[in-house]
């Protein structure tokens, strides 16, 4: 199941005092989270699917970014307008870090109350969103039965399906040689899923380790596995709300 924004708000607060190396990363995602959860209640309450809507949060978003986001968001905030999250939504544009950000912290609460408006198919296994076809951020391991199930959780609307568990999501490489695994000894429930095919990673957390993890907000504050997978060549399937 798809943790709350409160889920994601707590977490990120609990985080930021057990990795001090991320707790800027952490505490400026809380904020956010905060001003996504107002987004999602808002467009929920009035029943709202008009992308229009989210303009009246443009001057919360810029406030937030200006007071305790970093220097170069801050000079970019001119980037939001109700154009850019369109071309985002359509996917007609490929944005820059810092027009994906802002584009992407106001569609995601969007994403996410049309995605629990609808039915989606969360036991197929599509390697993009069966919702909005976004690529996963992260995948959640689940214990089940004497093996385990795996699933990705979409960057775009927080939908999570069900997905093979050797198997590349982004080149559908089945070959278990070349899909090695990395585990960090400190950081033993968040592991990066890698290809050698493609050379793309993918972390993964195992809730059977950590049962009180929040996939989206843990994968953000072991950022320390990112650098590590991009130093041995890698590339992130796909950036986090952060960036990264």
């Amino acid at each position: 199941m798809t943790s709350s924004l409160d889920d994601r708000i707590a977490r990120a607060t609990e985080l930021a005092g057990v990795y001090p190396g991320a707790s800027t990363l952490l505490n400026f995602y809380r904020d956010l989270a905060h001003l996504q959860k107002q987004v999602f209640d808002d467009v929920r309450l009035r029943g709202e699917t008009d992308l229009g809507a989210l303009t009246r949060h443009f001057p919360a978003l810029i406030e937030l970014v200006q007071r305790s986001g970093p220097q170069p968001l801050a000079d970019s905030s001119s980037k939001l307008t109700e154009e850019l999250l369109t071309e985002h939504w359509q996917g007609t544009v490929e944005y820059d870090p810092s027009g994906r950000f802002f584009a992407r912290v106001l569609l995601q609460p969007y994403a996410e109350y049309l995605a629990s408006r609808g039915d989606v198919r969360a036991d197929s296994t599509p390697a993009t969103c069966p919702f909005c076809n976004a690529r996963p951020v992260v995948a959640v391991l689940r214990g089940e039965g004497d093996g385990g199930k795996r699933s990705l959780l979409c960057s775009m609307c927080a939908t999570e399906w069900l997905y093979r568990r050797v198997v590349c999501p982004s080149c559908g490489e089945e070959n278990k040689d070349k899909l090695p695994i990395y585990v960090a000894t400190e950081l033993d429930y968040v592991r990066v899923d890698a290809c050698d095919s493609c050379q793309t990673y993918l972390k993964a957390v195992d809730l059977t380790k950590n049962g009180h993890a929040v996939p989206v907000v843990d994968e953000i504050a072991t950022v320390a596995l990112n650098i590590w997978a991009e130093e041995h060549g890698y590339s992130k399937l796909e950036p986090n709300l952060l960036g990264m």
